[in-house]
């Protein structure tokens, strides 16, 4: 494995972390971003903004964090159990899928849809005219496509050889 197999193996499985943690913040409230308050910085374990305990994982972003051309629309969606439930699935699949290894190129997609979806809902950035964080990630995923990230320090060169993901292009 050269140096750049490993530079993209690290990548892709610190950002398949990114997104479990995500995940398991949401769903269970570790006092981390759902369980802080932003005023007084107080952290809650197990607070109401849990997914588990009845909160939204999407109503914070959407209602309070969009801003621009689009954010009336991203509002509009705040709460919304079907963005909840997609959103919830999309952390959980690309975090699994990239820290494992497996299914690589369909949550690069799913990575890159999400990203996309994120820019929207804030574009114009704020920093830059058109370039912010999801730009970034969203071109990671894109590169993700271009090689067998999930070969370094993941399982996908076990997963390839089963046979019914030889027959998938999606799920190798």
């Amino acid at each position: 494995m050269n140096t750049q197999q490993k530079i993209f193996g690290v990548t892709r499985l610190a950002l398949g972390l990114i997104f479990l943690w995500a995940f398991i913040d949401k769903v269970v409230g570790l006092g981390f971003t759902t369980c802080r308050d932003v005023k007084t910085e107080v952290v809650t374990v197990w607070c109401d903004k849990a997914w588990l305990m009845g909160g939204s994982p999407t109503t914070g972003f959407l209602k309070f964090g969009t801003d621009g051309i689009f954010s009336d629309t991203f509002q509009l969606l705040a709460g919304s159990s079907v963005v909840d439930w997609l959103f919830m699935a999309g952390l959980l699949g690309i975090g699994l899928s990239l820290t494992l290894g497996v299914v690589v190129r369909f949550a690069s997609v799913a990575g890159v849809v999400l990203f996309s979806l994120m820019y929207l809902a804030v574009v114009p950035p704020e920093h830059h005219p058109f370039i912010d964080e999801h730009v970034i990630y969203a071109l990671i995923f894109l590169s993700f496509l271009t090689m067998p990230v999930g070969d370094w320090f993941g399982f996908g060169k076990q997963w390839a050889r089963l046979s019914f993901v030889k027959r998938s292009f999606w799920l190798q």
